[in-house]
């Protein structure tokens, strides 16, 4: 059997010390603002509390997918490896990733007739994407095949919930998620709207609650009511700067629920863009996704 190597891209957020342990190659968004361009490696070129304090003080950052050349390199060093590459990428309705993906998967088998380039949309982002990702080097590990990974992936990625409340409702507002006059009325009346992923791949708010330490304690009774197996499972939470919520969260989950463990990084600049400092977000396994208010 041929061997393969698992890929992503940088909206996984996976801590990079997990990345470097298991080797795992990925392909790096952009982030410009204040006339420079950073590149999104999971940490390495720009910190992300230094990210989200530039954002704190008035930055507003433009994001772009990686370039195709980007996407050839890294397939190419792989393929060069006579390996075959299973690609475990961010939402198609968060991100034009994929498409660049796809015209560099078109170069390297026009190149190399022979080789096997899979991509695989699992309709999230952050660590919903990196939980994925965990999962499919587990598997790998565990000795399942190339195309056993796939059908798991393809089978539950449906499954992943993706829960996220912001601090601040302007980044929306720029990211188009929110309008100009629900954002207003939002910041008003202290509003922090629950989101989620969809079906669909695409972030909509579900529920709206009134302070930080509410919308904590609903994020708590979301996973409590659709999480499945919570003690074989690793759950995730992302944060933009804000630890100690994101402890917070912790905390209120393990009250409730035992788990087999969690992981709490920052939210990466691909997403920190639009969630903006003190975005809070939440990953685990559990009912089918909704694409309608819970």
């Amino acid at each position: 059997m041929k061997d393969f190597e698992i890929f992503t891209d940088s909206c996984c957020d996976l801590p990079i010390a997990y990345i470097e342990e298991k080797k795992i190659k990925f392909a790096r968004l952009t982030c410009s603002y204040n006339d420079k361009q950073y590149f999104d490696d999971l940490g390495q070129d720009l910190s992300p509390k230094r990210f989200f304090e530039d954002l704190r003080n008035g930055s507003v950052p433009l994001t772009s997918q990686p370039s195709a050349d980007e996407f050839y390199n890294k397939f190419k060093s792989i393929i060069d490896e006579d390996k075959d590459i299973l690609y475990i990428c961010v939402s198609t309705g968060l991100s034009g990733t994929e498409n660049s993906a796809t015209v560099a998967k078109h170069m390297i088998i026009d190149e190399y007739p022979n080789s096997n380039i899979s991509i695989v949309n699992v309709l999230t982002a952050s660590l919903g994407q990196g939980l994925m990702v965990m999962k499919a080097i587990e598997m790998k590990e565990n000795g399942s095949s190339f195309e056993e990974i796939i059908n798991y992936i393809e089978t539950k990625k449906q499954n992943m919930n993706s829960y996220m409340t912001v601090d601040d409702l302007r980044h929306l507002r720029r990211g188009g998620r929110l309008s100009s006059a629900a954002a207003v009325l939002g910041i008003m009346l202290h509003i922090k709207p629950i989101l989620t992923i969809n079906g669909e791949g695409r972030v909509m708010p579900i529920i709206k609650v009134k302070g930080r330490k509410t919308s904590i304690k609903k994020l708590v009774e979301i996973i409590v009511e659709r999480i499945e197996d919570p003690e074989n499972q690793v759950i995730a939470i992302s944060h933009g700067d804000c630890i100690d919520e994101a402890l917070a969260l912790k905390e209120g989950i393990l009250k409730e629920l035992k788990v087999k463990d969690v992981i709490i990084n920052f939210t990466g600049p691909a997403v920190g863009t639009h969630g903006g400092p003190g975005n809070l977000a939440l990953f685990f396994m559990g009912k089918e996704r909704q694409n309608h208010i819970i």
